[in-house]
């Protein structure tokens, strides 16, 4: 995001809210200047400044050399593999690869990042690539989402910045829009997605066959999400205004009119996800993050670009309600479109971290600022954003796809307030990658923040944004090719200029929102940003709203528990917490038939609770046992949680890696407790004799003091760690004998004993899919000896050994890239096994928590009421949580004879309760099975 008008009014004079937008940037700018003269603000010096914006262009080479040299012409580089992904040559991730459409996408979203970095001759040779290598005509069905924002957004960006570069005179003068007719190519072939009555358009197309002729095998989706219908208009306007035909901005513009008519209209919110031919809401629960969140941005950034006040009232209008429902300072948080005040879900995802820019942008200075350090105070604690984290900040989904939204409020704040803390912070940015993602072939996203594992992914938007925006916070004006405040940002990152907005207005219209009213807020009070408004004479003002925040991670914070009890209403509270419920309270029973809740205990020993609103003895009783049920099931959910084995880490230390791989590994339920040893096992691998380790070893001599690799199958998991042991090992890996399994798709899996007493084996053991193992074994092929440390978290990679070999110093210069959020993966869901003769005694549930333990846990069901069942046994279960693009992730059980995978998802759908309660029983089953 490169800048957006604030304010309330706005002429629709593109001239004149050209020229404002101007005087905003200079706005920003002397807020800038105010702070950074301010003695005792500690500024960073500008040799300090210069050097690491010089060391985010070298992090770029890594990613960009690395991508061209092993990845070019496919899609995305796989870092850890050092090789391209190509669709339907890997895997599968399911929608994730949906972005892939075999048209050099990564090439194509770091065009304009490689002029903004002042690298034109590689942007030259890039665009030449591009017009000579990419054909948009593949069979191929795509997502049409991010294909506009990531192809046909770097097309236009790629355009905007040759014309510019052309009109200076030194490069590009051979150019002749070529960029700009590959985009109105690609955009008549997203088009036909918008053959809907609603406007709305398909959530995927094919490139070559559209919707409807059979070849297309899409077509036929009933659902999208509000983001994706709403994040168009940008690229479909400047398509039209650059190339003067219409019909682009008049589609988006219809798919933006019927989000608007759809909007809850009491809370003036709208929801995730909207069914495109009838426009109800499918999910109902609303938020600013994943699936809704560049919907809110492309409305204030429509009105910078078209001139067209509907957009920024429109955006003030859900901004009020925003501010009103979801912001719970430093909180963001989820809630229903019908009920505001009730809470959706107790987490947040990390696709918010862009909010607080686009705060600043709007001129809501305080709160950004306020959300902004809560969220770097999560990165401090684990390095990085996790892609979902509890209001009392534990990880929720620990995987990290190297998103950039962060460093992008990051740069904003800083522009805005010029505090040189918000430089600090960008350095840590740039420490934290060069630590924990960078490897030899680029920068790996993270599978698990708490291990520091990686993942085989850089995603394209890693050199679209990150760069681009760590890069510009350390930058001079003095620094750049051109003036980066004649650019509006996309989503995306890409720049499209100002000056379109005086360009082929046939669309633009005089004001005819409907159903707007004046609000009457505080956040409205000024057109532009005024730095006596901001920082009312105060040069330490961001200071003085983060103090309170510094210690709020490691505290928890209060606010989501007041939220919590704000929700109950202002009457009395509710006559029963699940948290002291007892079945066999005949008060508490009493209690619960007044709230509906009905008590039924099943033939297998569970206790199951059903509740009927109508069934109540008031309508304040029904919605006491609403929230009673709430209760239950997070209260549940919490307690399986903390009873799970997180996941452990395999890090190769010896040469020529360094610490730089680090694989997920599944932990065991015997031998040594590594969270317990802080400086875990380490000594080099040997493989055993036998390779299934099920008998006496026949090569002690090999495994002793070392860590033996055994592989899967034919006994007992504690046999193999007590055979190994015997023969002198220090700590064994097991390493899946089912061929191409890897923690990428499967989840994690964790060994059980042998239902013996196993205190006798001592060392640590832990589990690698095939996919991680085959890494091991193949760098013992290759280098022989290889020495790998066996611990619950990644440890920092060993410096003084690398620093003795300076072929693999210069190798380490290689760097690895993030990944896309649609694609990450909740790793943390257990599947147990006790390997051996019979299979293990699994009890499956349709449950919405994942979890191995020894608790009560509990599941819904649909029959027109909400119902909790209560497991008084052991069990084992799995979470359905799930993200956008991704396989769910499921129960795994297995015998010792078979190696095959058994999925078992049986979360069940929530169905009409009374047509009252609906939207919130759905949005309590969507707490914990979401997608992003």
């Amino acid at each position: 995001m490169s800048g957006a008008a604030s304010g309330e009014g706005g002429s629709g004079d593109p001239a004149a809210r050209w020229g404002r937008w101007k005087l905003l940037a200079l706005g920003l700018l002397s807020a800038s200047s105010v702070l950074a003269a301010a003695p005792g603000a500690g500024a960073m010096s500008r040799e300090e400044k210069r050097r690491l914006g010089n060391q985010v262009l070298e992090m770029f080479d890594h990613a960009y050399s690395n991508y061209m040299e092993h990845a070019y012409p496919a899609d995305e580089l796989m870092p850890l593999t050092c090789r391209g992904r190509v669709r339907g040559q890997e895997p599968s991730r399911g929608d994730v690869d949906d972005a892939l459409g075999k048209f050099s996408l990564t090439l194509i979203d770091t065009l304009d990042t490689l002029v903004v970095l002042n690298k034109t001759k590689e942007f030259e040779d890039a665009v030449k690539n591009v017009i000579k290598d990419v054909n948009l005509d593949n069979d191929i069905v795509v997502s049409v989402f991010e294909t506009n924002i990531r192809v046909l957004g770097g097309l236009l960006g790629g355009h905007s910045v040759a014309i510019m570069l052309k009109e200076k005179g030194e490069y590009m003068q051979w150019y002749s829009g070529e960029l700009l007719h590959m985009a109105k190519q690609l955009g008549y072939k997203l088009l036909p997605a918008f053959n809907t009555t609603s406007g709305l358009p398909y959530p995927r197309v094919n490139l070559k066959f559209g919707l409807r002729s059979p070849e297309a095998r899409t077509g036929t989706e009933t659902d999208t999400c509000t983001a994706c219908a709403g994040t168009l208009i940008l690229e479909f306007a400047a398509l039209s205004r650059f190339t003067g035909t219409s019909i682009f901005e008049e589609y988006a513009r219809k798919a933006l009119d019927f989000l608007w008519e759809k909007r809850q209209r009491n809370s003036n919110l709208v929801g995730v996800t909207i069914n495109i031919h009838t426009g109800d809401w499918v999910r109902k629960d609303s938020g600013v993050g994943a699936g809704i969140d560049s919907y809110y941005e492309y409305l204030l950034k429509a009105y910078v670009l078209l001139g067209d006040d509907r957009f920024l009232e429109r955006f003030n209008t859900h901004y009020d309600a925003i501010m009103r429902y979801i912001s719970q300072p430093p909180l963001l948080l989820d809630v229903h479109i019908h009920k505001p005040m009730l809470n959706a879900r107790t987490w947040m995802d990390s696709l918010l971290a862009f909010f607080p820019g686009l705060q600043v942008l709007k001129g809501d200075i305080r709160p950004a600022i306020e959300t902004h350090e809560m969220l770097y105070q999560v990165i401090k604690k684990h390095n990085f954003l996790p892609e979902a984290f509890t209001t009392d900040f534990r990880v929720h989904w620990a995987q990290h796809p190297l998103r950039p939204e962060f460093a992008e409020s990051t740069y904003f704040l800083y522009k805005a307030t010029g505090d040189p803390y918000y430089l600090e912070v960008g350095k840590t940015l740039i420490e934290n990658l060069n630590k924990y993602a960078r490897v030899p072939c680029g920068f790996a996203a993270m599978k698990d923040v708490r291990t520091g594992s990686h993942e085989d992914r850089m995603d394209s938007f890693f050199l679209a944004e990150m760069f681009k925006y760590l890069y510009l916070l350390f930058a001079d004006k003095e620094d750049m090719v051109f003036d980066i405040e004649d650019y509006i940002f996309t989503t995306e990152a890409h720049l499209l200029p100002l000056w379109l907005s005086t360009t082929n207005q046939a669309m633009s219209k005089k004001n005819t929102t409907t159903e707007y009213t004046e609000l009457d807020d505080s956040n409205f009070e000024w057109t532009c940003p005024n730095t006596q408004i901001l920082f009312p004479n105060d040069p330490m003002y961001a200071q003085s709203i983060r103090e309170p925040l510094k210690n709020v991670v490691d505290k928890s914070c209060p606010r989501g528990v007041a939220r919590v009890e704000e929700s109950f209403g202002s009457g009395p509270k509710p006559p029963l917490r699940a948290r002291d419920f007892m079945a066999s309270n005949p008060e508490h029973l009493e209690i619960l038939k007044k709230m509906g809740v009905s008590l039924i205990h099943l033939k297998d020993g569970r206790v199951q609770l059903v509740q009927h609103a109508i069934q109540a003895a008031s309508s304040l009783d029904a919605e006491d046992g609403l929230r009673f049920m709430q209760e239950m099931i997070e209260l549940s959910s919490q307690q399986q949680k903390e009873q799970q084995l997180p996941p452990r880490a395999v890090q190769i230390v010896s040469h020529p890696f360094f610490g730089r791989v680090v694989l997920t590994a599944g932990p065991a339920q015997f031998g040594m407790d590594l969270s317990k040893h802080n400086i875990g096992t380490r000594g080099f691998v040997a493989t055993s004799k036998p390779y299934n380790g099920c008998s006496e070893i026949t090569n002690p001599e090999a495994v002793k003091e070392k860590i033996a690799l055994m592989q899967r199958g034919q006994c007992m998991f504690a046999e193999k760690a007590r055979n190994i042991q015997k023969a002198g090992a220090i700590g064994g890996i097991v390493i899946d004998d089912n061929e191409g399994s890897s923690s990428d798709t499967a989840p994690l899996f964790q060994m059980a004993g042998d239902g013996k007493n196993t205190d006798d084996i001592k060392i640590p053991m832990l589990f690698l899919f095939n996919k991680e193992g085959n890494i091991i074994l193949d760098a013992i092929r290759e280098y022989e000896s290889v020495e790998v440390l066996l611990s619950d978290k990644a440890k920092d990679r060993d410096l003084e050994m690398e620093n003795m070999d300076q072929k693999s110093s210069e190798n380490d210069s290689h760097k690895q890239r993030p990944e896309e959020t649609s694609a990450s993966q909740d790793l943390s869901l257990v599947s147990q096994e006790p390997e051996g003769e019979e299979s293990s005694d699994v009890t499956h549930l349709d449950t919405l928590s994942p979890v191995d333990a020894d608790i009560d846990s509990i599941s819904i069901s649909n029959e027109e009421s909400c119902i909790t069942e209560i497991h008084e046994a052991n069990v084992q279960e799995t979470e359905s949580t799930e993200l956008e693009n991704q396989p769910q992730e499921q129960t795994q059980t297995e015998t010792e004879s078979s190696s095959s995978v058994n999925w078992d998802n049986k979360v069940q759908p929530m169905e009409s309760i009374l047509a009252d309660w609906n939207e919130d029983i759905e949005a309590f089953e969507m707490m914990e099975k979401d997608e992003l």
